[in-house]
């Protein structure tokens, strides 16, 4: 039976704005407060869909959350119609209605952690919702995730969805932003790279490293939940302590910092703690799960990109795709070309031919760069066989009759620009329900948001 790896990515939503809600994303930090254009970030979302699906990929799409959550504000103590609500968290609590419409949800890495069902004990594709508890605005996304991953993978039979990691932060969970999965090809057995900052029980007498400007996010004990719900052989698991100075850098998850696909590892040196035993036990790990083939670390060294460069360009927030047996593209932004050390680094890769990446591809995501999300942000990787490919909802698969009716349902409903003032307008909430009503028709995904219930 074939197997694919799926693009899920995640559109965006007609509430995208730029708030700076994200403390420790450098992007997100220095834009917060100018004005954002909701429409051009959804087609430019849309442009890299159609781009993946023309190379032959499996592309699919992950709906946007309801924005702003009036239910959210409801719980916070805000009563009356959805007008008087907004109005009122507008005067009394300017930065929680903020935190409620931020359209954070387009960036999927985030949703959750998957495990193929080849990995899996009981052969079904696994699924935890991310808890995202470090930031209030992400942290309300949970229950929507759950939702649309139920509405998308509603067969049991090949699905298991299962309850985001509980407790506080220091239990955080971020998704598969944290996660990477080498393998000779997506459908041979897996080995799990799990990446976190920092460990809720650390070991006893001895003082963890840590960062000291800004908060990891991702904790071991997470990682090691979902890898046991997961039904993973722990020979399949590897967690490593990604580097506290990357972290202070802007490297909030480690997709700014390293990205793998199939048997290619590309890192950054300063990416963990101890990078060289990290790809050293990587290395001898896939060796022993893929007999036959060699995981490849293609090391980018300080000294030609550094940490500054990795975060202000998103070089490893690309995305890494085969596009041909032993060939493998790189889906990169366009903010790489813009820098001169980043790009010549890439041609030089490319040019020398001695790893499977043999090509790069760069693409206008300005609006999600702004906001600190590149192409690997907006994607959520899932790889299934041909009978769950079967069972997905029916409309989630992108082609090109798909794009032709997202573009046009885009421009139907998405304004061009947009402040944080307009959080407030009734308007624009009924827009975004007219939206989100019409788009889960589409997709084949039925109710799934609080007002449709």
């Amino acid at each position: 039976m074939k197997t694919f790896e799926v693009n899920f990515d995640g559109l965006v939503g007609p509430t995208h704005n730029y708030a700076g809600l994200s403390h420790g994303n450098v992007a997100s930090m220095s834009h917060g407060g100018r004005v954002s254009n909701p429409r051009a970030a959804a087609l430019q979302g849309l442009a890299k869909m159609k781009f993946l699906a023309a190379l032959g990929l499996k592309q699919a799409v992950l709906p946007p959350h309801e924005r702003p959550a009036v239910d959210v504000l409801r719980a916070f103590g805000f009563t009356g119609r959805d007008e008087a609500v907004l109005a009122a968290a507008a005067q009394r609590a300017p930065k929680l209605l903020v935190a409620c419409s931020s359209a954070s949800n387009m960036w999927v890495a985030n949703a959750a952690t998957v495990t193929p069902s080849r990995d899996a004990a009981d052969g079904r594709v696994h699924f935890t919702p991310a808890n995202l508890l470090s930031k209030l605005h992400r942290s309300i996304e949970p229950p929507q995730t759950a939702r649309t991953l139920r509405a998308i993978f509603r067969d049991e039979k090949h699905f298991a969805i299962h309850e985001p990691v509980r407790g506080s932060a220091l239990m955080g969970d971020e998704g598969g932003a944290n996660h990477t999965r080498f393998a000779a090809s997506h459908g041979a057995p897996g080995l799990h790279l799990f990446v976190h900052g920092h460990a809720s029980f650390p070991t006893a007498g001895k003082k963890p490293s840590a960062p000291r400007k800004f908060a990891s996010r991702q904790s071991r004990e997470a990682f090691e939940a979902i890898a046991r719900c997961h039904l993973l052989d722990d020979k399949s698991a590897v967690h490593v302590q990604q580097s506290p100075a990357a972290i202070d850098a802007g490297v909030f998850h480690n997709d700014v910092i390293s990205v793998g696909n199939e048997n290619l590892f590309f890192y950054h040196e300063q990416a963990f703690v101890r990078t060289p035993a990290v790809v050293a036990e990587l290395k001898a790990r896939y060796a022993a799960l893929n007999r036959g083939s060699e995981l490849i670390a293609l090391r980018v060294p300080a000294k030609r990109v550094s940490l500054r460069d990795a975060v202000t360009s998103y070089l490893f927030n690309s995305q890494i795709v085969t596009v041909a047996p032993g060939r493998m593209a790189l889906i990169a932004p366009s903010d790489c070309v813009e820098n001169r050390r980043v790009h010549a680094f890439v041609r030089e890769t490319i040019e020398r031919g001695d790893t499977p990446l043999q090509e790069a591809h760069y693409f206008d995501l300005k609006q999600s760069m702004s906001n600190g999300g590149g192409p690997a942000c907006l994607r959520l990787r899932v790889v299934l066989n041909e009978a769950e490919l079967a069972a997905l909802a029916p409309g989630v698969l992108l082609d090109d009759a798909v794009h032709t009716r997202l573009v046009a349902w885009v421009k139907r409903h998405y304004r061009e620009r947009l402040t944080q003032r307009d959080l407030a307008d009734p308007a624009l909430l009924d827009e975004s329900r007219r939206a989100l009503d019409e788009l889960a028709q589409l997709l084949g995904l039925g109710s799934i948001y609080p007002f449709q219930l």
